[in-house]
């Protein structure tokens, strides 16, 4: 009987300091300002976290994080579930401060242009960049752009980040703008290997995979490498042999990650 009570006890603290860790991990997210940004009729719902005692007259590398599919919606909170918490460390806020900004894309939408076929796995991917960039695209590339005209914005330090649908939209992101990337980070993502001739010598990429990615293929991660090391590019590429598509937890646990991003500085 009081083993069985000691056994209650520890379930009980276990399971409230779970619960405590929970809300302040919420409570922590709310450091992202809600934000929206309109262009006509269409709307781009994005949370924003400022550095600490953020200061207009000082200038601030600026960081543009995108979600997966699965985060898609309008809540916009759900975009916050994959790398907000490396980004309100307390170490990252002292060491690398930074504007960084965590875009929502709506249900019906992607980031990248892309034909995607679902009756396959790994999922294939068709990329289209040669027509005009989808709604959410087309939002987040004025969003950035009005972002980096702000007088606080450093335009040497503006990077791009994401995972999975988001690891697609980081490379065609780059691709449309890359004249305004320092660094980029694609994760579990895609892209058309044919268009890394725009950035492949003046953007340096740390791409991560999953060896073991059934949703998204690793060979797409290593066909993007081998293409900008034949357009004259040096990529970094990191090739996790246990993970599968969820290859975002080993790379933002990865010690150097955001050291190696913030230590990149456009010529």
């Amino acid at each position: 009987m009081r083993n069985l009570f000691l056994i209650l006890i520890f379930s009980l603290t276990f399971l409230n300091s779970v619960s405590v860790i929970a809300q302040q991990t919420e409570s922590s997210k709310d450091l992202f300002s809600y934000e929206h940004h309109m262009v006509n009729d269409d709307t781009l719902n994005y949370r924003m976290l400022l550095p600490k005692d953020f200061d207009e007259s000082k200038t601030y590398p600026l960081v543009l994080m995108l979600h997966g599919a699965g985060e898609r919606g309008n809540d916009n909170k759900k975009q916050l579930a994959h790398g907000s918490q490396l980004f309100l460390k307390e170490t990252t806020r002292d060491s690398f401060p930074a504007i960084v900004i965590f875009p929502q894309c709506p249900q019906n939408d992607y980031w990248s242009k892309l034909d995607a076929d679902r009756s396959t796995k790994p999922i294939t991917f068709k990329y289209k960049y040669n027509e005009a960039p989808t709604t959410a695209m087309a939002l987040v590339i004025d969003l950035m752009t009005k972002m980096v005209a702000k007088p606080y914005v450093k335009t040497d330090q503006v990077y791009a980040m994401g995972l999975s649908m988001g690891g697609m939209g980081t490379f065609e992101i780059i691709y449309r703008n890359p004249k305004m990337f320092a660094a980029a980070i694609p994760i579990c993502g895609g892209g058309d290997p044919e268009s890394v001739t725009a950035y492949a010598k003046t953007i340096p990429l740390w791409i991560l995979h999953g060896a073991k990615d059934d949703v998204v293929d690793p060979k797409l991660s290593l066909s993007m490498a081998s293409a900008i090391i034949t357009a004259g590019g040096f990529p970094k590429l990191t090739l996790y042999d246990f993970a599968n598509h969820n290859s975002w937890d080993p790379a933002f646990a990865e010690p150097e990650l955001l050291k190696w991003l913030f230590s990149n500085t456009k010529l």
